[in-house]
């Protein structure tokens, strides 16, 4: 009868509205008989209010009034197993998401009505109401600001005793479901950047304030995960580890980067209370024991290349003068031939650690005392207030005098000069680098490890008591260049991966040194080039090498793009997947498919040929420099080349000199058939062509092969049978783009085999010679296309190429 009433009204009118009301206080009880009933009442509720918060002012005053959301509350505690909670919740969301008026939103938040509800005893027993409740806890702090936050407090003598809104949602923080953890987290950054002091300062105090160092022991927890998931030693293919490990350290800057939206709120207090937990529960435990600084902290055994993954990820993300400074301060540490408090040169470190930990107080303080630090007032040694647990009595710290065979065996130079181990080279090479090129890295730490991208105008920049050969990257770039290239050189050749990494951190330091090599260098390079270049020609006499000019237009920009991503932008990543890959891959060559050979062999030569133009020139060639104006096509006087490099299944060509054959097909049985050999360009095609009914001189095409890899073999005893190995015509990408920069296809190539009977041995012999011929000018027109390449002269031919 109601349903018939509505209809016979505006369903939006204040009548209307009044009349939903009544019906819904005469509601006694909710159960699973009247709970559609009451659904559609709270429907009917929310969208009218939601009209009325725009179009009609009266009905917003009628819905305080007769104060509706108190009505929200009593079904909430009126309903019997009724599962209405899931469907209030959400128009309430919906009711308080599409309100503008600031005076609505003050009325909703104000009599303690949206704190009930929030408080009320729900039942989340593994069903699909905490979603709701979330989304509903959500929509509130999207509304809340600087004036309306105190309406959702409780506040005794000046300090804040209860935050319903914020106490309830830390408990779904852990919640299994992404959407909660999400939700959760956009309402605590919500809260933050309205929040003032005395909020700040519950938020802050015990017990509340523990959600922050859970937060960060979560966050230790999914790098303790991620080491071992890199550690472990299952069978799974690279690639399905590789996957893995993306979604594991997704999860890692998920955490960093809700660090940093904590961080960019504008209240120190926050600030330091975030960066102190983040260094006394997973920086210090990670970057110490990494650093021979201390002993491994119990529970936490990472690996050397995670932990530098780690740490290089925490600077990109957060970063700021605080996180750079603090972690260039212990990095630096065992390098400084003076303390930054002014310790004399040779200083030895006493065995309790005294001095190191008053060096980082000493950083902690002149970062502070910057004038470009924000809050810099009363700030100082809050960094470091919590390191000396990590530092107990009996640790041994590095001491003694500071002479460049130690530096090199010690400290995160360990790992730059560490034999063997390319992966923990380039990470923690990587570390150095982001630290040398943050623009927040203070003036007192730079001139130890000298800034990249300005590093040749150093001395003409720093003091005399800041010289440039006090910094580690120029006191050791000759021996960090020496064992970049001994990677590039190394026999038998590392993944193409490793190589182009490699090749990037080379050219970043190369532009350091103004393009000079010394005479070693310059000779492990030019040993590198050699060994790329033979590689690849030794590909012209493999199967694919038809493809070789496309795969160096394909892959000459895709080196081009990696050489030149700067720094902040290249994920740290690289350093895991090139831990998984080596295990892998590395000189490996029977792993590997001729097409994958080729692709490797195409894009290390590609990277060589890169560097070389960088060393002499001083930039990357735009593109490669192929031979295009070859001459007249090497095309057959036997057939109608024409014909056959367009032909396709069913086509109708000349048969020229086609040799007639017999094949065996599993689905046709014995076809008398022609060989039709032929190259034109780079193209060849071999055909088996059916004579044509009715023109003696022409065929119809039933199958088509590739020239390129059919490796002609007469078979021993049968001197009349002919073999061919057959390829596909197209590699068989996987399209889509992964980190790393390197292309991923598929593992195994479809091939197979031909086998073509002859009338006799001589014929076949013949037919196998000719298939040669053919396959020889192909080649001959490839080499001929990469001639200016594999050249000596290939600078030379680069320059006119790039005038033209």
């Amino acid at each position: 009868m109601w349903r018939s009433f509505w209809r016979s009204i505006d369903r939006f009118s204040l009548q209307h509205f009044k009349y939903v009301i009544n019906e819904l206080r005469a509601i006694k009880v909710v159960d699973l008989r009247n709970r559609e009933l009451v659904i559609d009442l709270l429907q009917s509720i929310v969208e009218i209010v939601t009209y009325g918060d725009r179009q009609d002012p009266m009905i917003f005053e009628c819905f305080m009034e007769y104060q509706v959301l108190a009505e929200f509350v009593r079904l909430l505690k009126i309903s019997k197993n009724s599962r209405i909670e899931a469907p209030l919740l959400q128009y309430l969301s919906i009711m308080i998401q599409n309100m503008d008026s600031e005076h609505a939103i003050y009325y909703c938040f104000s009599n303690d009505y949206v704190n009930n509800i929030i408080a009320h005893k729900y039942k989340f027993d593994g069903g699909d109401l905490a979603p709701y409740y979330v989304s509903f806890l959500r929509a509130v702090s999207s509304k809340i600001n600087k004036d309306t936050l105190c309406l959702l407090v409780k506040v005794q003598e000046d300090a804040v005793v209860s935050f319903p809104l914020y106490s309830e949602a830390l408990k779904f923080a852990h919640y299994e479901e992404k959407m909660i953890q999400t939700a959760v987290r956009a309402l605590t950054l919500n809260i933050y950047n309205v929040s003032d002091d005395i909020v700040f300062q519950f938020i802050t105090t015990p017990p509340v304030s523990k959600y922050f160092s859970d937060v960060v022991c979560r966050l230790r927890k999914q790098c303790l995960h991620l080491d071992t998931f890199l550690q472990a030693k299952e069978e799974m293919c690279t690639h399905g580890r590789r996957n893995e490990l993306i979604l594991e350290t997704d999860k890692i800057v998920d955490d960093l980067y809700y660090f940093k939206d904590i961080l960019s709120v504008s209240e120190n207090r926050l600030g330091r209370f975030i960066t102190q937990n983040l260094f006394s529960l997973l920086v210090f435990p990670i970057l110490l024991p990494l650093l021979q600084l201390r002993q491994q902290i119990d529970g936490l055994n990472i690996s050397e290349v995670t932990s530098l993954y780690i740490i290089s990820r925490l600077i990109q993300v957060i970063g700021g003068k605080r996180v750079i400074n603090a972690v260039a301060g212990v990095i630096l540490y065992p390098y400084m031939t003076s303390s930054v408090g002014g310790a004399t040169e040779g200083d030895t470190v006493d065995v309790n650690g005294n001095s190191f930990l008053n060096h980082l107080n000493d950083v902690d303080k002149l970062v502070c005392s910057h004038p470009d630090t924000e809050g810099s007032e009363n700030t100082s040694n809050y960094m470091f207030g919590h390191l000396a647990e990590h530092v107990p009595s009996d640790s041994q710290f590095i001491g003694g005098a500071r002479n460049d065979l130690c530096i090199e065996r010690g400290g995160i130079f360990k790992y730059v000069f560490a034999d063997n181990s390319p992966s923990l080279l380039l990470a923690s090479l990587f570390l150095l680098l982001i630290l040398a090129e943050s623009k927040d890295l203070d003036h007192f730490l730079f001139p130890m490890i000298g800034r990249i991208q300005d590093m040749t105008t150093q001395a003409r920049e720093l003091s005399a008591s800041q010289r440039v050969d006090e910094s580690i990257f120029v006191k050791f770039m000759p021996q960090i260049l020496n064992a970049l290239l001994k990677i590039l050189a190394s026999q038998p050749p590392l993944s193409v991966l490793i190589q182009w990494h490699t090749g990037w951190f080379f050219r970043k330091l190369l532009i350091s040194q103004g393009n000079i090599l010394s005479d070693l260098n310059f000779q492990l390079f030019n040993t590198s080039y050699e060994q790329s270049r033979e590689r690849l020609r030794k590909e012209l006499d493999g199967c694919w090498f038809d493809r070789i000019p496309d795969t160096f237009q394909s892959e000459w920009s895709n080196c081009r793009t990696a050489l030149e991503e700067s720094s902040q932008c290249k994920d740290p990543f690289f350093a895991l997947e090139l831990a998984v890959c080596r295990e892998k891959t590395d000189g490996d060559a029977a792993t590997l498919s001729a097409l994958q050979r080729m692709v490797e062999a195409v894009k290390v030569f590609i990277l060589h040929l890169q560097l070389k133009a960088f060393i002499f020139k001083g930039d990357l060639p735009e593109k490669p420099t192929l031979n295009t104006t070859t001459g007249p096509t090497a095309d057959s006087g036997r057939s109608h080349t024409s014909d056959i490099s367009s032909a396709s299944f069913g086509s109708d060509v000349s048969l020229g000199s086609g040799i007639p054959c017999s094949i065996a097909f599993s689905n046709a049985g014995i076809r008398d058939v022609y060989l039709v050999p032929a190259a034109r360009g780079i193209t060849g095609k071999l055909l088996l062509t059916e004579k044509h009914p009715f023109r003696s001189q022409r065929g119809v095409v039933i199958a088509i092969a590739p020239l390129a890899g059919l490796s002609p073999k007469i078979d021993k005893d049968h001197p009349s049978w002919l073999h061919l190995q057959i390829r596909e015509f197209d590699p068989r990408f996987d399209a889509s783009k992964a980190r790393g920069n390197h292309l991923k296809m598929s593992n195994h190539v479809a091939d197979g085999r031909w086998t073509l009977g002859f009338p006799n041995a001589k014929a076949c012999d013949m037919a196998r010679l000719l298939i040669l011929e053919e396959t020889g000018k192909q080649r001959s027109f490839v080499e001929s296309m990469l001639a200016p390449l594999l050249q000596d002269d290939f600078l030379g031919n680069l320059s006119d190429n790039q005038d033209e």
